[in-house]
């Protein structure tokens, strides 16, 4: 069905109706139901904050012994605050974070696995262009920064591709 199809049916409905098939819709799908959680109690900086407790949890975990270092996760909790419409501000405060986090746990382990830092890169490439896209740069410029400055420390393999994001914004 496409959107206009869509339109025209739901032009057809009287009202108690719609009202029937959004509830219906709230309670068989469990994304309708986030929306609507979130459209009328948008807690942004709650959802933020646990999305970096959970990112922090992959590198430094409470409960089990062993870190995971899953970039995958901070990726879904991205997706899905784009997906909902949190503000930009907080989307870009969580894409940092999971880059700064990780390279605390560099400082403590270095590692050795050239997956790690490209993954690292790739989350800094596209921190600087949503930043960017959003017109946020300068407001996360000093953190772009820093984030460089430490990779440049720890001698991350893949600091060349981090330099040629950073090329772009020049």
């Amino acid at each position: 069905m496409s959107k206009r199809e869509l339109k025209k049916y739901v032009a057809t409905l009287k009202k108690k109706e719609l009202e029937l098939q959004i509830i219906d819709l709230y309670e068989r799908f469990k994304e309708v139901k986030v929306f609507y959680d979130f459209a009328f109690n948008p807690q942004e900086d709650k959802l933020v904050d646990q999305a970096k407790a959970k990112i922090a949890n992959e590198y430094f975990p409470v409960k089990r012994r062993k870190p995971r270092m899953r970039r995958s996760v901070a990726q879904k909790f991205i997706k899905h605050f784009i997906d909902i419409g949190v503000s930009p501000t907080n989307i870009s405060d969580v894409m940092w974070f999971n880059i700064e986090i990780a390279q605390t746990f560099n400082e403590h382990r270095q590692l050795k696995q050239p997956a790690f830092y490209k993954s690292m890169a790739n989350s800094f490439d596209e921190a600087v262009k949503y930043s960017t896209t959003n017109g946020l740069i300068e407001d996360y410029k000093h953190r772009l920064l820093e984030v460089y400055k430490r990779a440049k420390l720890q001698n991350w393999p893949e600091l060349y591709a981090m330099e040629r994001t950073l090329d772009l914004l020049d």
